[in-house]
């Protein structure tokens, strides 16, 4: 989410140096460049802010399973969080930057989508920080919608902010953990009659870890060769496609 936010501020701010450097070099590129460093300031702390307390969403159950202590989730979020942003952070970073909010309507005035974008960032930091001291299980995805369509219906109005694609973000937070909970329930399901239940589950449960193993890494490969980062090009997919089919004949 840091990353997503600095792309927003970075190519607010690429975009007014391409559009005002033949007018007046130099000059606009010294007036707003200490918004440029600020943004990038400010994503850091903010990516301190999502790993305070996103990560917990995630590392949570297994901290207080004991499957791992906290230091090793420390560790293995640290490296995860990033090589996820990486590989699948361009078409969540693409939606947040331009697909919330008409970006067009701030060709003449960009160093006014820079203030706002810092600000929507500053506020979702902010707010972030404050739920994990009152230890709130909030969504960083969340607070940096709101704060996005917010500054853009301060400085543009409705008419700045892309409502239909904001529908559509709404209805995916009601999805998902539908979603979730009906695959979840089916494989507890699942494990409870055919390992769970059995007399000595331990032989069951070893022979279930390998398909547990390939359907996750297959449909992970998957996402990031087909959904990924733009440097993986579509000739990769094919290579995803065949990987993932080779993973679930072994399995089978």
């Amino acid at each position: 989410m840091a990353s997503t936010a600095a792309t927003l501020v970075a190519s607010a701010a690429a975009t007014l140096m391409a559009s005002t450097a033949a007018t007046a070099p130099g000059g606009p590129l010294e007036k707003y460049l200490w918004m440029l460093v600020l943004g990038f300031i400010i994503a850091f702390v903010l990516a301190f802010s999502v790993g305070a307390n996103d990560v917990a969403n995630s590392f949570g159950t297994a901290v207080g399973s004991g499957v791992v202590t906290l230091k090793q989730a420390c560790i293995l979020a640290s490296i995860f969080e990033t090589v996820g942003s990486v590989l699948l952070g361009a078409k969540v970073s693409e939606t947040i930057r331009k697909g919330l909010i008409d970006v067009t309507m701030y060709n003449t005035t960009q160093h006014l989508l820079m203030a706002g974008s810092v600000s929507a960032m500053f506020g979702s930091a902010v707010w972030q920080l404050a739920a994990s001291f009152l230890r709130l299980p909030i969504s960083g995805t969340h607070c940096i919608v709101g704060a996005t369509i917010g500054f853009s219906l301060v400085a543009q109005g409705q008419e700045g902010v892309k409502w239909s694609e904001l529908v559509k973000i709404v209805m995916s937070w009601f999805v998902s953990p539908l979603l979730s909970g009906i695959m979840s329930g089916i494989l507890f399901f699942l494990v409870r009659t055919f390992i769970l239940r059995k007399a000595d589950p331990v032989p069951n449960g070893l022979r279930a870890l390998p398909v547990f193993y390939a359907c996750t890494v297959g449909i992970n490969l998957f996402s990031i060769m087909y959904t990924g980062a733009p440097w993986l090009k579509s000739p990769r997919r094919w290579l995803a496609c065949t990987h993932f089919r080779r993973l679930q004949a072994s399995v089978c």
